[in-house]
């Protein structure tokens, strides 16, 4: 190989790597005391790190490469990409990690972008979100419904009510109409707009009778 094929090939390893160095910086600050982002200069595994921004791992310029690296150095058919694998920290907290190799136009790995995510922070997240999502059974029957009845659903209930003791609205004693008017309150059924009206229609009894069986 000539001198000036050489140094064109040193050239196009050299852009490369600027270009990625741009990555490095913008992706590190988007995401400041979160995401550890680190730029590979895989041409020199002992001095490999050439750029690191947020750095959460301690690592400084021109330390090693690690041995995902490595194995990129030693297999131009290594995947390309290795996205969101675990890792860890060596202060212990979890790491989400994603590694991206970067080849030159001969079909070498030069670079590698590394993103590092610290997912301590979102797994303590988590749990609150957890705790606050989180219910409980209570210690009595309840059923509850926080949307507004309808009048649809009122005149099903008594419907309902009325079948299930093989009757119509109409025909129920007065100690059944009292239990399904007082459970309709509990129900929140007499808040439906001009429910006391659609009742009496439905059960054949007066405005006054409804109100008395609510006393």
């Amino acid at each position: 190989m000539s001198a000036a094929s050489e140094g064109h090939e040193r050239a196009e390893d050299e852009l490369l790597l600027r270009e990625g160095e741009k990555i490095v910086v913008a992706l590190g600050r988007m995401f400041p005391g979160l995401c550890e982002v680190v730029l590979h200069d895989l041409r020199d595994p002992d001095h490999a790190v050439r750029a690191i921004e947020n750095n959460l791992s301690g690592r400084t310029v021109g330390d090693p490469a690690t041995e995902l690296g490595l194995a990129r150095i030693a297999d131009p058919d290594y995947p390309s990409v290795l996205q969101n694998y675990p890792n860890r920290f060596p202060d212990g907290r979890p790491a989400k990690s994603t590694s991206i190799g970067l080849k030159n136009s001969r079909g070498d790995y030069v670079a590698a972008i590394c993103l590092n995510l610290d997912v301590s922070l979102f797994a303590t997240a988590a749990r609150s979100l957890a705790g606050l999502v989180r219910t409980e059974e209570p210690d009595v029957s309840l059923e509850e419904t926080l949307r507004a009845r309808s009048s649809g659903e009122l005149r099903a209930a008594v419907e309902e009510f009325s079948a299930a003791r093989g009757q119509t609205p109409r025909s129920l004693d007065a100690a059944s109409r009292r239990e399904l008017v007082c459970s309709l309150k509990e129900r929140g059924f007499l808040q439906v707009k001009h429910s006391v009206q659609a009742l009496t229609d439905l059960l054949g009894v007066s405005r006054a009778t409804v109100y008395n069986y609510l006393r």
